[in-house]
């Protein structure tokens, strides 16, 4: 490995889901970050209050900048105004809820900010790092505007590098949610492109190591609407009247609104979409919503607007509230010690839904390593220290290859 430690970037930072990978690995260094902080369209930039978190834990400031108004050509003199001899790793992750199929207009209208995929290809260009790295939603590469992944592909190719790209159930690689994301890597011509499939070949996770019950059993009980003296993070939503009474009513470990039918003592906390979903009989369609997490299966996928239990199945297999944020910032792969800066709990929630899960980003730095030097891991070095993972928890397997190809 080389003593001089290897330059990287994240684009779209957030509260530092992706880069905290490459930030304790071992041969990467974080030399510039940017996001606009964000929490939705209506709300402004610098709202989600995201840049607080990543300094917090990063070391680095990001810049404040909206990267669709800036050119790529003026990227450089505002990440490096002093200038930077070589980058090595990009790593940029735009939104992606203007691909998610969560969001109902997403099938007829093209969201403004899909464009910021292929304007990341510019961005590579004039930053010329060995490596690019992008998560999204699935819906990237296979969605109604999937035209935006194939300009970023063909600009990157243009420039010279291979690209590989492919969706992945993230609780393969240890992940203890549901949680199917795409993944790009563009290697310069000159290495040899590597995937996670590369680093997971012949190994495995225990199905026991991914569930809700491993990764956040031991945290100490709160009510809702507590903090726990030890942790700021370990807080979650209050609830009161209703709300509550709704959550107490429903069954531990996996339970949810449809197990109050047939109770008069219980319908009676349903509410209107909840019994219109009963007339037309799709309750499949909204059952997590006010759910409770079941102890001993993966959380579900944990998304930005995670903040309240009527927005989906994020209520405490057993405790009468909506985890915490630090609960659902385990679920998503942060270390236990990670920091979430800020006064709004609403926003701190939402930082770690929309954040690629640290333990996977440790892994992409692997890999990125890896394709750098030519040295393969072992793969009881890519489990990131502080979360639930441990080496036990590893199993061989004859094949891992389960992909779908872009």
């Amino acid at each position: 490995m080389t003593d001089q430690p290897s330059n990287v970037v994240d684009l779209f930072s957030g509260g530092g889901g992706m880069s905290y990978g490459f930030h304790v690995h071992p041969r990467f260094r974080m030399v510039g970050a940017a996001d606009v902080e964000v929490g939705k369209p209506s709300t402004g930039h610098g709202a989600i209050g995201c840049n607080a978190t990543y300094d917090a834990n990063m070391g680095v400031t990001p810049l404040a900048i909206d990267l669709a108004e800036v050119f790529a050509d003026e990227l450089a003199i505002k990440v490096f105004p002093d200038g930077l001899d070589k980058l090595d790793v990009l790593l940029a992750c735009p939104p992606c809820t203007g691909f998610s199929r969560a969001v109902a207009r997403n099938y007829v209208e093209d969201d403004p900010r899909n464009s910021l995929v292929a304007k990341v290809a510019a961005f590579a260009g004039e930053l010329r790092p060995q490596v690019v790295m992008m998560e999204n939603v699935p819906q990237l590469l296979n969605g109604n505007f999937r035209h935006h992944f194939a300009a970023l592909r063909s600009g990157l190719e243009d420039l010279g590098y291979e690209v590989h790209a492919a969706s992945h159930n993230l609780t393969r690689f240890g992940l203890p949610q549901q949680r199917e994301r795409a993944l790009v890597i563009a290697a310069k011509r000159d290495l040899r492109l590597r995937t996670l499939d590369d680093l997971w070949e012949g190994y495995g996770v225990r199905a026991e190591a991914t569930t809700v019950r491993r990764a956040i059993s031991h945290l100490p009980a709160i009510a809702a609407g507590e903090t726990h003296p030890d942790d700021p993070n370990h807080t979650s939503t209050k609830l009161s009247g209703e709300s509550l009474e709704r959550i107490k009513a429903m069954p531990h470990d996996g339970g949810s609104w449809p197990d109050l039918l047939g109770n008069p003592e219980t319908e009676k906390y349903l509410i209107p979409s909840m019994w219109k979903a009963v007339k037309i009989g799709r309750l499949n369609q909204y059952v997590d919503v006010y759910g409770r997490m079941a102890w001993d299966k993966p959380a579900p996928t944990i998304k930005r607007e995670c903040s309240h239990v009527g927005n989906g199945r994020y209520a405490h297999p057993v405790q009468d509230r909506q985890c915490t944020v630090r609960e659902l910032a385990i679920l998503n792969g942060f270390p236990t010690r990670y920091r979430f800066v800020g006064t709004s709990r609403k926003n701190l929630y939402r930082q770690i839904g929309d954040a690629v899960p640290p333990l996977i980003s440790y892994q992409l730095a692997w890999v990125a390593n890896w394709m750098m030097t030519g040295i393969k891991p072992d793969v009881e070095q890519v489990l990131l220290e502080g979360t639930h993972l441990t080496v036990a928890d590893l199993e061989f397997r004859e094949s891992t290859r389960q992909l779908v190809l872009a």
